[in-house]
């Protein structure tokens, strides 16, 4: 289960953490916006070059406004402005409703939709499409760019979610996921299975040092992460299964931290760009591009809580959107 605000899966491309950062540059030469660059590369060159532009690179305490000058030795200070809040526009977009009543709505998110707007991802989002099918009824106090979102998928992530109408509905769903209230089941694919067949997972989970747009497990710092999993199937030889199907219920709602947790077990999601960390066997290999898997193989299959208005029990299941479903009955023609 989550806390409140935390999330299983963060949509972060493009999202930069603001504040202050400091970075050494020890050769001179090369652009400032490449130089900056190859020592930042959870920045983006055009995000450079515009924090350049509003004079929000500095060396030695002066502003430096030049994107293409040479770049020299020192100490650099950028300053990282907090994103501006943008109010997102109502977008006549596909929804599977699953529930709806005047206080909540519970969907069935499509792989390659955004839960809310963010750098990169203005529109096409959940949130634009509650706005459309909601009107005003979806409860503020997500802010304005994340109106009634209490928690959120992966953009490439399927599955069940909750977003709150009215705010009282808000409170309610935060305070049952700050309880650890919330049954929540995910099913992923994997590449091999991970040892043991069935067990928990938990870890500190933050930020990677050396990614910043990868979370890792840490050793120190970080947040609590705990996750329950048992191998549902597994594919291939019975001694060193190829691929697995595996069943995860979380303690924790930490970013990513599925994706992690079975990564650092040496089982990542197939199809997962971010962690995947090396490729699967060559039979796998050709399952996932006959399915047409393009994205991390996880799906978010139960979602189930007691209406905070209502007091009604509520369990909601559905099943993997096709390409999942498709790579799974390939795998499960995988020799013995």
């Amino acid at each position: 289960m989550s806390s409140a605000g935390d999330i299983e899966a963060g949509d972060d491309d493009g999202e930069v953490e603001y504040g202050e950062r400091v970075v050494e540059l020890a050769e001179a030469g090369a652009r400032l916006d490449r130089a900056l660059a190859d020592r930042l590369p959870e920045f983006s060159r055009s995000q450079l070059q515009r924090l350049i532009g509003q004079g929000l690179v500095s060396r030695g305490g002066a502003a430096l406004t030049d994107a293409s000058a040479r770049a020299a030795p020192g100490l650099y200070t950028l300053l990282i402005p907090p994103p501006e809040p943008a109010e997102p526009a109502p977008e006549n977009l596909p929804l599977q409703v699953l529930f709806e009543d005047p206080h909540l709505i519970v969907v069935d998110k499509p792989a390659g939709m955004a839960a809310h707007p963010a750098p990169g991802t203005p529109s096409g989002t959940l949130v634009n499409a509650l706005l459309a099918h909601c009107g005003t009824s979806l409860s503020g106090i997500g802010g304005v760019a994340r109106p009634g979102i209490v928690h959120r998928l992966d953009k490439e992530t399927s599955g069940v979610m909750v977003a709150a109408k009215t705010d009282a509905a808000h409170r309610g769903l935060s305070a049952l996921f700050a309880a650890h209230d919330i049954e929540r089941l995910y099913l992923a694919l994997t590449r091999g299975a991970p040892q043991p067949r069935k067990g928990v997972i938990e870890s500190r989970l933050g930020r990677s040092n050396s990614d910043r747009k990868k979370m890792a497990v840490l050793r120190a710092g970080g947040r609590e992460a705990v996750t329950h999993y048992v191998v549902e199937h597994a594919y291939g030889p019975a001694a060193k299964p190829l691929a697995a199907r595996v069943a995860c219920r979380l303690e924790t709602g930490r970013t990513h931290q599925i994706r992690v947790h079975l990564a650092s077990k040496g089982a990542p999601c197939l199809g997962d760009p971010t962690y995947g960390s090396g490729p699967p066997a060559p039979a796998v290999r050709a399952a996932v591009a006959e399915a047409g898997l393009t994205r991390q193989a996880l799906h978010a299959a139960v979602l189930g809580f007691v209406h905070p208005v209502t007091g009604e029990r509520l369990r909601f299941e559905t099943l993997p959107p096709e390409d999942f479903r498709t790579l799974e009955s390939l795998l499960a023609q995988l020799p013995t």
